[in-house]
């Protein structure tokens, strides 16, 4: 490390430059919060989006049936207004495929991080040190689709669960999580 006083080239583990004594305590802070920052990324996901895929597919065939209904029942109506009123049920699954983007699980070398929201944006950060336990919970449903929810307790003062909702293969994310744990522990 150098100097900003003087330029003097010193150890990286240095308190104060070997040369005009300039004390690196700053620096050492500024180099510890970049490594922090800088924590190594496992996996980032973000929940299913297999029902909204399927919601998408139930809109499309929904607008096509009411636009054959009422093009049946209603003859005069032109379909220059049909297709654009039933197309309109497209934003029942937009508002829900939306709502899942928002969510994001990413697991680092020292913690999970769970972002929600767009305007306001709400991050919960979770010191894997802190977690106990790591659960997988699938429902016969959830098994056959291959998704899941990842439960883990907290060894927080309220003593709180963070579940990791409707994440796509759970067993092989919460292996990663037990990985990184034991990395963090030995």
């Amino acid at each position: 490390m150098f100097c900003k006083k003087c330029g003097r080239e010193n150890d990286d583990d240095a308190a104060f430059c070997q040369k005009c004594g300039n004390a690196f305590s700053q620096d050492i802070e500024a180099r510890t919060a970049q490594s922090l920052i800088s924590a190594k990324q496992i996996f980032s996901i973000t929940p299913t989006t297999k029902f909204v895929m399927a919601g998408y597919a139930a809109a499309i065939l929904a607008a096509l049936l009411v636009i054959l209904i009422a093009s049946v029942v209603f003859p005069i109506v032109s379909y220059l207004f049909l297709v654009p009123a039933a197309l309109l049920l497209l934003l029942i699954p937009l508002y829900f495929h939306l709502r899942q983007k928002l969510i994001r699980y990413t697991l680092t070398d020292t913690s999970i991080e769970i972002d929600r929201g767009l305007i306001s944006r709400t991050t919960q950060n979770i010191p894997l040190r802190r977690v106990q336990d790591v659960t997988v919970t699938t429902t016969v449903f959830q098994r056959l689709l291959g998704y899941g929810d990842i439960i883990m307790d907290n060894a927080s003062e309220d003593g709180g669960k963070i579940v990791l909702d409707n994440v796509d293969s759970p067993a092989r994310h919460a292996e990663l999580i037990l990985e990184q744990m034991r990395k963090i522990d030995s």
